[in-house]
Order: C-alpha cells, then structure tokens, then sequence
C-alpha cells in the first residue's frame, strides 16, 4: 500500500478526540506503518461479534482508498496491541495489505481498556449488547456513574440505563440480538414480559414470523395478561384482573417491575429499582406524569 494514500491527519474523529484532547496533539513520529501481522488483538475488546458481509463491504472500500484513520496500538514485548480499529485491522487481512498505519499510544493496561471502550461506544455500528456491556464495564471497573458516563459519551442518562436493561435477558436472547436477528426494540417488547420461558417464546415467534416492533408489543401485551376463566368472573375475580392490568400499565409506563398488594381498602405499591440511577429515573418519570 502507497503511504500517500494515508492521511497526515493523526486524530481520530470528534468522537474518542473530544473525549480524550491528547489524541489530537501526537506528534507525527508517533504515527508509522507496521506489519499486519506484527499486531494483535486486544483480549479485552468489547466487540464480540463482527459481522462478515460488512468486513468484505469494508475490505473492499480499503482497496479502493486505503486505511483513511489509522490504528491506535501500545508497543508489548511481543509488537502491538490494538487499542481501537479491530475492524479495520480484519478488514485490511481480507483486502490483502501487508502494512497499515499505526498511531503508537504509551498507555497501560487499564488505560488501553477505557480507551477501547469509549471509543468502542462511540461507534454507530456497536451492537446493542455489546455497547450495554461496555455502559456496564465502564460504570462498575471505573467507578463512573450513569449520570457521568452519559455526560462523558454526550448520550442521555436514560439512554443508557435502557441500553444496561437488556443485559437482564436470557443470554439465548442475547445472543440474537448480537447477530442482529432482533432488534433493541424487539428486545424491549420481551423485556416487559416477567417468565423468561416467555421471553424465550417472544423471541423464538419475532425471528420465525418476522414480526416487527409493534407486532411484538402487542403480543406481549396479550401474553402478560391473565387467560380468561371459562366461569363468569366473580366480583373478587374482576378486582383481580383489575389489579392485573393496572400492574402492567405501572409496569410498562416505569420500565420496571410494579406490584400491587391490597389489604382490605388499603394497601401498598411496591417499585423495583437496580441501581441509584434507576430509582432517579423513575423518579422523574413519576413527577413529569404528576
């Protein structure tokens, strides 16, 4: 590959750039080209499923006009270790190219895996999973909060606690949605169902029927509500499927599991949360409806 196909630029976007202004600032000895096969692939990448239709639409856009951004790796005994660009590191082995441009970062472990995860969420074509599970792993191994993290990545705070929501499915579900067989709003439809069997029924009838979004709320809907009873509903049966639909309203209005436990004319309201952030979140969901 010609080196003039590569541009003297050494940033890599606005998006991991704005989050880290040191990366706008290297100096040019920092930004040479390698052996393809002198680097390898960083263990703690958060992207786990790379898709093969687009690597080959990628392979061949880098024949055509080579690597426009260059790698970002760290020197190890052994060569290099990615930091970001594992795609296009995939993409150049299948295009054929023996070089590629690198920007040599000194960093250390721990460094090289928040640069590999903000940059990683920054990224358009992240799988839904796999951006919840680096959300999740820059929250818990960096200490930062929802709130934070939100402010670091430019998203909505609520934005990520949906994303962190579907890491609560069945991992077979998952693992659809990581091949892009469901989508995150298919996910969300399963996810207002309680039985995981049910989930996993939900799942199995969106990819055999094709079903869209809305088809697959409205089957859960049907799904969460009790089977109606061959006998006339008694006055204490009515209050029950009352109660019933009124749990799943709370249930799907909070984004959170909602039970009502009735004592006589009184009673109480109990609403789950998983973290600070949640509660916060369905704090202001409550007071924005009041």
């Amino acid at each position: 590959m010609e080196k003039s196909m590569v541009p003297k630029r050494t940033g890599l976007g606005k998006g991991l750039g704005a989050l880290i202004p040191e990366l706008d600032q290297e100096e040019p000895r920092n930004l040479l080209y390698c052996g393809i096969e002198e680097i390898v692939p960083n263990r703690s990448q958060p992207r786990k499923y790379f898709d093969e239709a687009k690597l080959q639409e990628l392979a061949h856009s880098i024949k055509e006009k080579g690597i426009l951004e260059p790698l970002i790796v760290r020197r190890t005994d052994q060569g290099y270790e990615l930091i970001v660009g594992e795609r296009r590191w995939r993409a150049a082995q299948k295009a054929g190219l023996r070089e590629v441009p690198v920007l040599v970062r000194e960093v250390e472990g721990r460094e090289v895996l928040e640069l590999s995860l903000i940059e990683n969420v920054q990224r358009e074509d992240l799988n839904p999973v796999e951006e919840a599970e680096s959300y999740k792993r820059l929250t818990e191994e960096f200490g930062l909060s929802q709130e934070d993290l939100g402010k670091r990545l430019g998203k909505d705070r609520t934005t990520i606690t949906n994303a962190l929501r579907l890491l609560r499915l069945p991992p077979e579900i998952q693992s659809e949605l990581l091949q892009n067989r469901i989508t995150s709003g298919h996910a969300r439809a399963i996810l207002s169902l309680e039985a995981r069997e049910r989930q996993k029924e939900l799942c199995s009838l969106i990819i055999q029927k094709g079903l869209s979004v809305r088809e697959a709320e409205a089957v859960a809907k049907r799904w969460s509500k009790k089977p109606r009873s061959e006998k006339p509903a008694t006055g204490r049966g009515v209050f029950e499927i009352q109660l019933q639909s009124l749990r799943d309203s709370l249930s799907r209005c909070l984004g959170t599991r909602v039970q009502i436990a009735p004592r006589g004319k009184k009673g109480r309201i109990e609403i789950e949360y998983y973290s600070n952030e949640d509660l916060e979140r369905i704090v202001e969901i409550i007071l924005k409806n009041g």
